[in-house]
């Protein structure tokens, strides 16, 4: 067996143009929809999108590496950096300020060229500590594998899986020179197809100690703001991705490994296929966000600010953006930190108002959701 960055063609990708063409042709006509339909909406509904989008995106990524974020802290950290100016921002650490400011470099900035520099600093804005986790790993720089090849492995000590063996890092200053050159230059390959192979070729050479996975992810992203000509983000691959996180290393691992006999040939219509239907998924995915984002601005407008206080505007955003489970009176004190009988009084209120409806089930489990409209 042999890793793709081991044939002699590397790095040729070849695929089935027939295949792939419908496919990309029709996510390229979804994304010039979703794309002229938003610049038909007012700054604040696209403001709002975007702020959910680069939320998720950013969120999901880290997850799919197993690092959950405090997703407050991600949006609080985007709306200052874009200065936005919405309630309820808390403090975020540099640990997510550093994942967040990558994320706006790739896209609000996509127009720039991607430079060994620009990936050093996405990098060392990843781990701002020097660490990944417990273990202190080189930062700002390519590895150079003094403790071993750089490999991906799955299961208990003493009987990993080998996933994936990445080339030797003394190939590496060559091997991202020419990815880098290749991204770089203008080019009649279809922008979207270009993001699967960016992402592909990219994680395949795994050039640094640690975070390749999002840095992968970010390329991508970027080469999607190309296709879209856009610095605003309305749809999120990492969050599809990471709904099907096990088909997505399980088709990069087949891809990065070649199980032919009679030709060396690199092959990847499969990921590309797979690149491009998962694409298509996460545009799926921003229509249920786009609903939600259209429903609280149609709210807004029929329900004045001046209308609530404080408290209510809190719930009622939370409501909008996903409330985990039923809110109940009790639920509402604790969130706001009044009490109880405060917290009744606040959702009568909105009942009166036409906001919030009782939900079916009474008695001691009565809980309250936001009216259809």
């Amino acid at each position: 067996m042999k890793y793709i960055h081991q044939l002699k063609n590397w790095p040729k990708f070849t695929w089935d143009l027939t295949t792939i063409a419908s496919l990309s042709g029709a996510v390229r006509n979804r994304q010039g929809r979703l794309i002229g339909r938003m610049e038909a909406m007012g700054f604040p509904v696209r403001s709002e999108a975007v702020l959910k989008t680069l939320t998720l995106d950013i969120v999901k990524s880290s997850e799919i590496e197993g690092e959950i974020l405090d997703s407050e802290m991600v949006r609080s950290s985007i709306a200052r950096k874009l200065g936005m100016d919405i309630g309820g921002l808390v403090s975020s650490d540099r640990h997510v300020d550093g994942i967040v400011e990558m994320i706006l470099d790739a896209t609000s900035n996509f127009e720039k060229m991607l430079t060994k520099d620009r990936l050093y600093g996405w990098h060392a804005s990843l781990f701002p500590g020097g660490r990944s986790g417990m273990r202190k790993i080189k930062i700002g720089a390519w590895r150079d594998d003094k403790l071993g090849p750089m490999t991906v492995v799955s299961g208990p000590v003493g009987r990993e899986r080998v996933h994936f063996q990445a080339p030797a890092a003394k190939r590496l200053n060559g091997e991202m020179r020419e990815f880098l050159k290749w991204f770089n230059a203008s080019t009649s390959l279809d922008p979207v197809i270009k993001a699967g192979i960016a992402h592909l070729w990219f994680v395949t050479l795994h050039p640094f100690d640690d975070g390749n996975g999002r840095i992968a992810r970010a390329i991508a992203d970027m080469q999607l703001a190309r296709a879209d000509d856009s610095r605003e983000r309305f749809y999120s691959m990492s969050a599809q991705i990471r709904q099907d996180r096990n088909a997505y290393y399980e088709i990069l691992e087949k891809t990065q490994k070649n199980v032919q006999t009679t030709k060396e040939s690199i092959e990847i219509t499969a990921w590309l296929e797979w690149f491009l239907i998962c694409l298509d998924q996460a545009l799926d995915m921003t229509e249920r966000i786009l609903s939600g984002v259209f429903k609280r601005s149609q709210f807004r407008e029929s329900h004045p600010s001046g209308l609530m206080n404080k408290r209510q505007c809190l719930m009622v955003n939370k409501l909008f953006d996903g409330f985990q489970g039923k809110l109940t009176s009790s639920k509402w004190a604790k969130i706001t930190k009044c009490s109880h009988d405060t917290a009744l009084r606040d959702i009568l209120d909105l009942i009166r108002q036409g906001v919030l409806v009782k939900d079916p089930a009474g008695g001691r489990s009565t809980s309250y959701s936001l009216k259809d409209r």
